[in-house]
C-alpha cells in the first residue's frame, strides 16, 4: 500500500495489487549496405530515340510591291460623265394668304354658372353644448383612508443579545508537512539517452558534371545569317501612258429625251375669281377676344375680432384652486430598541458541535507505527504492509 493511503483504507487499495511492468522490445533496424557494381542509367528515351538533323527554317516572306508614285490623277469617273446634273427650278407655294384678324371688341358674355349662382348669407349655427361650471361643495375634505382606519400600531418585542466568546489559541505547534514534501524526496535520476543517429556529411572532391539527357541529346547548331534579297532599282516606263479603260472604248453615248410624266388630263375651270375661306363655322362661330376670368372669393361671413386678445382658456376659467392639507405618515419611527437584556447568541451549530481530536496523518512518520516495510520501486515510493493482530486459536 502506497504511504498516501496510509489514513484510511479503501475498497481500491485493499484489491489492488501493483504488477510489474515489463518494458516492451523495441526493433532494431539492420545496417544499410550499399550493393556492389555500376548503376544502368539507361532510358527507354535513350534506347527508342533517334536523333535527326535540324535545318534552320526558311523564312516565308511575301514578296516585294512595287510602290507607286504618289501624283494628281486628272480623270473622269463613268457616274460624273453618265449622269449629268440638271437645273431645276424652285416650286411656287400654294399656301392660301392669312385673312384672319383678331377682334378688338371685349368678349362680354357671361357664364351659366355665373347667371344661375346667387350667393347666399350663411348664418353661424347655435351650439347646444352645456356649460362646463364646476360646482364647489362646503363640506371640509375627508382624508381618511382604509389604511389610517385598519392600522393597528404594535410594540416591537426585545430582541435577545447573545454574549461573545473569546477567541483562545492552541498551545500545540502547527505541522506542515505534507505527503508530498515525505514522498517525493528529489532522487537524483539519469538524464535521457538521444536517440537520434550521428549526421555524417557526405563530400566529395571531384567536380560537379552538369550535363543532363537534354544537353548531350541536343547540341547547338550553327544557324547562318538569312540572306537579305536585294530590291532592284526602279526605272519609269518609256512613252505615254494611256488612260483609256473599257467604259470609254465601248461605251457610246445617247441622246435622250426627257421622260414625260403619265398624268390624267385635268378638266378643272380655271377661274380668276380670288378664293373665299368662308364657312359656316367661322361664320357661327366668330372668334372672339378672351380675358383671363379673375377669382371668385366668398364674402367673409364671421367678422375679424377687435380689441386685445385675453389669452383665458376654458381651464384658466374654470379652474378653482384648492388649499392642500399635508397627508399624514403613519409609518412607525425608524428608532432601535435598546434593551438591557444580553444578547443570545447560541446557535444550533454551536450546541451540536462536539470537537473530535485531531488524529496525526501516519504517512508523516518516517517509519509510521503499525506498518511494517516491504520494498521502494523505481519511482522512490515507499510501501508498507499493516500489521495484523494474530488471532489465537481457541
Amino acid at each position: 500500500m502506497r504511504s498516501k493511503c496510509l489514513c484510511q483504507i479503501c475498497t481500491c487499495g485493499s484489491d489492488y495489487r501493483p504488477y510489474e511492468i515489463v518494458k516492451q522490445p523495441r526493433h532494431i533496424p539492420e545496417e544499410y549496405k550499399p550493393k556492389q557494381g555500376k548503376i544502368d542509367l539507361g532510358t527507354t528515351y535513350k534506347r527508342d530515340f533517334n536523333s535527326y538533323k535540324v535545318q534552320p527554317v526558311v523564312i516565308v516572306r511575301p514578296l516585294e510591291r512595287q510602290q507607286v508614285k504618289k501624283g494628281k490623277l486628272d480623270t473622269v469617273p463613268t457616274y460624273k460623265d453618265d449622269y449629268r446634273s440638271w437645273g431645276i427650278q424652285k416650286s411656287e407655294l400654294y399656301k392660301p394668304e392669312q385673312t384672319y384678324h383678331p377682334p378688338t371688341v371685349k368678349f362680354g358674355n357671361s357664364t351659366t354658372f355665373q347667371d344661375d349662382y346667387v350667393p347666399q348669407e350663411i348664418k353661424p349655427r347655435q351650439s347646444f353644448k352645456p356649460f362646463s361650471v364646476v360646482k364647489r361643495s362646503t363640506a371640509p375634505f375627508n382624508g381618511d383612508t382604509s389604511h389610517r382606519i385598519d392600522y393597528v400600531p404594535h410594540q416591537l418585542e426585545i430582541k435577545f443579545e447573545k454574549p461573545k466568546e473569546v477567541y483562545k489559541p492552541t498551545d500545540q505547534p502547527f505541522e506542515d508537512l505534507t505527503t508530498h514534501r515525505n514522498d517525493f524526496q528529489g532522487l537524483v535520476g539519469e538524464t535521457a539517452k538521444i536517440c537520434r543517429p550521428a549526421h555524417t556529411r557526405v563530400t566529395q572532391s571531384a567536380q560537379f558534371e552538369g550535363n543532363t539527357e537534354f544537353r548531350e541529346s541536343f547540341q547547338p547548331w550553327e544557324i547562318p545569317p538569312p540572306e537579305v534579297k536585294k530590291v532592284p532599282e526602279y526605272v519609269p516606263p518609256t512613252g505615254s501612258m494611256q488612260l483609256n479603260s473599257t467604259s470609254h472604248l465601248d461605251y457610246v453615248p445617247y441622246q435622250a429625251n426627257r421622260v414625260v410624266p403619265i398624268r390624267p388630263v385635268s378638266h378643272r375651270r380655271k377661274n380668276n375669281f380670288p378664293f373665299q375661306g368662308k364657312s359656316t363655322m367661322k361664320e357661327d362661330f366668330p372668334v372672339w377676344e378672351i380675358c383671363r376670368q379673375g377669382l371668385i372669393k366668398q364674402q367673409q361671413q364671421i367678422p375679424n375680432p377687435s380689441g386685445k386678445f385675453d389669452g383665458l382658456s376654458t381651464f384658466r376659467s374654470h379652474y378653482v384652486p384648492h388649499e392642500l392639507i399635508p397627508t399624514e405618515s403613519c409609518k412607525p419611527l425608524n428608532v432601535a430598541l435598546k434593551s438591557s437584556v444580553p444578547f443570545d447568541d447560541i446557535t444550533m451549530y454551536s450546541i451540536e458541535y462536539t470537537p473530535k481530536k485531531q488524529e496525526i496523518c501516519p504517512a508523516s512518520y518516517p517509519s509510521p507505527p503499525g506498518y511494517i516495510f516491504e520494498n521502494t520501486n523505481s519511482q522512490g515510493h515507499k510501501f508498507f504492509r499493516k500489521i495484523t493482530p494474530a488471532v489465537k486459536a481457541s
